[in-house]
């Protein structure tokens, strides 16, 4: 059986390396340069007052607001200067606005996930969207190992032998009755050893005469043809396929010369060292059928009483 492992990171993102901030707004208490004495745009006088820097260029607040400020993603205001501006993947928001969409709580200079848009803490998104372990039915958290077998889930330390405990990982393993077992466990435990080969029988195989076998060991003593699925015949504690027995020990009809055998209940009739087929037990002259009748006999063939007394 194939195991695969994964690890789980859902989009994971952390906050140091994906968000940015912006705040540029300086106050007015330093000398100014003449590019810097007006607003960029209005032309007013940028003396005793706050600006904020553009490429070089210097606008006053109100100016700076309307011209560049970013829509919040949340509320929809625009994120003046004097706000912290938090970005990620090109979007924007308050930093009260940066918040878990299910349950409310702050993510800022926290990790966080994204899903279809929406910003999860950690949390949230575990419990809406991470796989849940088939063995202890806890969240498999993102960025942990998770072993996928049958379309489930395992944490890594859950997926372990049934019997001895040890981690399954990637080794080969055997399940019985939803179970899983290492194969010398298995082996251990339940497994049948071929009564042809010896070896353990690890799926499949059959049953004769109360002894387990491999399909493919399962043959006719014969011709070795496997007799998995086929008719056969025992003689002797040995299979045999039909052919092999109908050549090897057969009793042959004495009127069509073909082999008598009993399988589907075929049944014959016997006399003095003799056997026909039922169907082929007929008088020899009128063909009428002797089975359960009296009949008489003369040299080779049998005769029925008023074929016999002419």
């Amino acid at each position: 059986m194939l195991v695969s492992v994964k690890t789980c990171n859902y989009f994971f993102l952390y906050f140091a390396a994906e968000l940015t901030r912006r705040s540029s707004i300086k106050p007015n208490n330093s000398r100014m340069t003449s590019n810097h004495s007006d607003c960029h745009y209005c032309l007013q006088s940028l003396r005793g007052r706050k600006y904020a820097l553009k490429e070089e260029n210097a606008y006053c607040v109100k100016c700076y607001d309307s011209l560049f400020a970013n829509p919040c993603e949340e509320c929809k205001q625009p994120i003046e200067c004097d706000s912290k501006d938090l970005a990620y993947k090109g979007r924007h928001w308050h930093e009260r606005c940066f918040k878990c969409t299910k349950c409310s709580r702050s993510l800022v200079e926290k990790p966080f996930a994204a899903k279809d848009e929406l910003l999860l803490c950690t949390e949230c998104y575990s419990n809406e969207y991470s796989s849940k372990c088939f063995h202890c039915q806890k969240t498999i958290m993102p960025g942990s190992r998770k072993m996928e077998f049958k379309g489930s889930s395992w944490h890594e330390s859950c997926f372990v032998c049934q019997y001895c405990r040890q981690p399954l990982g990637t080794k080969p393993l055997i399940t019985k009755d939803n179970e899983n077992y290492c194969v010398p466990c298995f082996e251990k435990q339940f497994a049948h050893h071929c009564y042809s080969c010896k070896k353990v029988i690890t799926s499949g195989g059959v049953a004769y005469h109360d002894q387990p076998w491999h399909k493919e060991c399962f043959v006719c003593a014969g011709c070795k043809t496997q007799l998995s699925g086929q008719r056969f015949v025992s003689k002797d504690e040995y299979p045999y396929c039909v052919d092999c027995f109908s050549k090897f020990y057969a009793k042959k009809c004495a009127a069509c010369k073909k082999p008598i055998t009993a399988l589907g209940g075929a049944k014959f009739v016997s006399f003095e060292e003799r056997q026909w087929h039922e169907e082929c037990f007929n008088c020899a002259r009128c063909s009428v059928s002797l089975v359960g009748q009296g009949f008489l006999t003369k040299q080779d063939v049998v005769l029925c009483h008023e074929c016999g007394s002419l």
